[in-house]
């Protein structure tokens, strides 16, 4: 009999898609479904980008360059200049399908065999999966809804490093809880991976979409500092609504991890040219557009929270960026009442889809009570989407 290996075993479902089968039939029962399972905008894309689709010429579609199209490559930097990291070159940039193959790239690329990295529970729930790919050992630290998941001291950080400790990985903004780590919070990690000679890896994904008048602290103010153990993952899909692009990138100054990466992007050949090309507009799209998505984003997080904090027995902190909150609810299991959901719950021939967020723990029984809601869709889908839970909730 041939077997598939052990290894195909151990890699995880997706909280954020493993419903979908349940969530298919019910829509082929004609069940309008609310979709706060995952963060997919429905903001519309800017229209620089799908101008370059709509005059697409080129005729065959070749294969774009390993490390990043050219001319891509000198949108990013110019990109980046304006924020105000002038140091920052073509040649410090790698382009990756998406953020989540940066993921598994920068983990096969500091990591051997075994080695740990860092994380903060709850945390998204692909670091997971690609440290298993990678045979990578994550060593999650505990943060609680009581404090906005905000980091632990440095003395209890350290508790978790080992010989074996290769690098602290941290989201900021963070997927799933919505905490934007301070300063203070920052300067302490960069401190800790100094101290301990470790590599800092800091996910920004959702860079621009910081609330509350605070501001983002990026690991890019920090890189200089610490050149070669500093390492940027960005993606272009939640700030322009480009999911669909798979467009993401490593930034580095350590420009031997950049050359590995690079035989890893020579490897898989190159990111879409399509989605490349559309992309090189990055630096014309209207000054206003981020600070607009922004304001709509803050203002979903408002009637979300209010809507939530209504709810009898449902709690949570306040998130404090990206588009993402952790909720408990009064529920003994939470993926099963994510399931009923879709399998059982209607108001008006309508129901929601959440995540399940123990998929997000290592232990998953700290988020048995719990799902993740992404505040991706218009305030009108929000309200209706409330209502509904508050029905399901009550009934359940």
């Amino acid at each position: 009999m041939i077997a598939f290996s052990k290894r195909l075993i151990s890699v995880p479902p997706s909280p954020i898609r493993k419903l979908v089968p349940f969530a298919q039939i019910a829509k082929k029962q004609g069940v309008k479904i609310y979709h706060l399972n995952i963060g997919d905008p429905d903001i519309k894309t800017p229209q620089v980008f799908i101008d370059v689709l709509n005059h697409w010429k080129k005729n065959p579609i070749s294969y774009g360059q390993s490390q990043g199209e050219p001319a891509f490559l000198e949108a990013l930097k110019t990109y980046y200049q304006h924020l105000g990291y002038l140091f920052v070159q073509a040649k410090n940039i790698q382009v990756t399908s998406g953020g989540s193959e940066a993921i598994s790239i920068i983990l096969f690329a500091v990591c051997n065999p075994q080695d740990e990295v860092i994380v903060f529970e709850p945390y998204y729930a692909n670091y997971n999966s690609y440290a298993i790919i990678n045979n990578v050992k994550l060593c999650a630290i505990i943060t609680h809804s009581q404090n906005g998941f905000h980091l632990p001291s440095t003395s209890e950080i350290e508790k978790y490093i080992t010989k074996k400790t290769r690098a602290i990985l941290i989201c900021n903004p963070n997927n799933p809880t919505g905490t934007v780590y301070t300063k203070k919070e920052i300067n302490q990690l960069v401190k800790i991976a100094q101290k301990h000679g470790l590599f800092l890896i800091a996910d920004e994904v959702y860079r621009d979409f910081v609330y509350d008048n605070q501001k983002h602290i990026s690991l890019l103010d920090y890189i200089k500092q610490l050149p070669k153990q500093i390492i940027v993952i960005d993606s272009l899909s939640k700030r322009y609504s480009l999911c669909g692009a798979r467009l993401g990138m490593i930034v580095s100054l350590n420009q031997k991890i950049m050359d590995g990466v690079l035989r890893i992007a020579q490897g898989r050949l190159s990111a879409g040219l399509i989605d490349q090309t559309m992309a090189c507009q990055i630096n014309n799209i209207p000054n206003n557009f981020l600070s607009d998505v922004k304001k709509e984003y803050e203002e979903r997080r408002n009637l979300l929270y209010q809507g939530l904090k209504q709810i009898p027995n449902v709690t949570l902190e306040k998130p404090e960026g990206a588009f993402y909150c952790i909720v408990n609810l009064p529920v003994n299991n939470a993926e099963n009442f994510c399931r009923w959901l879709l399998t059982d719950f209607r108001l008006n021939n309508q129901t929601i889809m959440l995540a399940p967020a123990a998929g997000f723990y290592q232990n998953p029984i700290l988020g048995k009570k719990q799902v993740r809601i992404a505040y991706v869709l218009n305030k009108n889908d929000l309200k209706q989407s409330l209502q509904i839970l508050a029905k399901a909730v009550t009934k359940y």
